[in-house]
This record gives structure tokens, sequence and C-alpha cells, in this order.
């Protein structure tokens, strides 16, 4: 008998589960992290033994983890791959943690092609909760992955660019890139 996330991953076209880690406060994870310049900026990747569980823009390590440059040489590779408009899709460790909700609303992040837009309130009706769309927009604005699992591709019902934890400019640029390849690009 399937689970109901696999069940909703076959729905979705067969979209790998975000995975979610134990919830147990209890459980200790060894976190490492690196920094990696990139054209949105300085980006702050750390990771345990379960996968890259944060990525952040100009953010700064906690106390207690330590720093390993070489643990990320995949994700290096595959996010100079993507800003070099070579990688579409991301083949990465992930280990975010999050309530079941907003596991469900980031893998449904995951299922917006490349170089495609949804709406928040799309994305509400994409996992079923077509009246979340607020839960939705909290949850998205709380993905600890921006760019892997792609919440720069969530805008407003209008059209409009809305909130990016890297800055509308950030957004501005991933859009661009993915649909013309970075070349239109005007931060203006």
């Amino acid at each position: 008998r399937q689970s109901h996330r696999a069940r909703v991953a076959a729905r979705r076209g067969g979209v790998a589960s975000v995975p979610r880690l134990c919830g147990d406060a209890t459980v200790d994870f060894r976190m490492i992290y690196t920094f990696m310049d990139s054209p949105v900026g300085r980006l702050l990747l750390a990771r345990d033994d379960a996968g890259i569980a944060i990525i952040s823009f100009d953010g700064a390590p906690l106390s207690d983890w330590t720093r390993s440059d070489a643990s990320f040489d995949d994700a290096r590779s595959q996010l100079r791959a993507y800003f070099a408009n070579e990688l579409r899709e991301f083949d990465l460790p992930l280990a975010p943690r999050g309530t079941s909700f907003q596991l469900d609303v980031w893998n449904a992040l995951r299922a917006i092609p490349y170089g495609e837009t949804r709406s928040y309130a799309q994305l509400a009706k994409t996992i079923g909760r077509p009246n979340a769309v607020r839960a939705v927009g909290a949850a998205n604005g709380a993905n600890p992955l921006p760019i892997v699992v792609p919440c720069h591709r969530v805008i407003g019902s209008n059209g409009s660019l809305t909130g990016f934890g890297g800055g509308l400019t950030a957004k501005r640029y991933l859009l661009d890139l993915e649909l013309y390849g970075g070349k239109n690009f005007n931060p203006a």
C-alpha cells in the first residue's frame, strides 16, 4: 500500500518527495557549512548527514557549526551550472526541516517547471488546499532551500513579483535567467 505522500507524488507526475527529517528535538545533527559567491549575492550553504538543509542569502552560521568547504563540491558545482544556464533541475540530497504542510508546499515548488511561474493560489490548489493561499505564502517564505527548491517561481495572481528572501532584484534575476538565459536582466 502506498503512503499518502507517495500517492500525492504520483498524481503530481512522480516528483520525488522532499524528505522530512525526524521532528524529535533530541536528535542532534552535526551541521557543516560553507559560503559561495553567486550572481545573486553570497550564499550560506549548510548540511548535515541527511543532506543540504539551508541555503541562505547573506546568512551567518550558528556557533556550533563547522566550516567544511570540500563537503559542498556537489552543491557548488550544480549551483554554478544553474547560474551558467546549464542546469535546469538539481539533483542534490535535500534535508529541509518543516511541518508536513510546509513540506507539501516545498514539494509543489519543486514541481514547477524551469522557466515557468505559478501564483500562490495555483500552488494552494496544487496541494489540495485552495483556501490556504496565505498559509502557502507563509510556507513559501519559510523555504530553507531557495533556488534549489524554486520559491522564486511563485508570483502574485496579477503577475506581480512578490517577496523573496534574497530580495526582489534577486528574484527578477533568477526568473530572467530561466526565461532568457540572463541576457535581458536589468536590475532597475
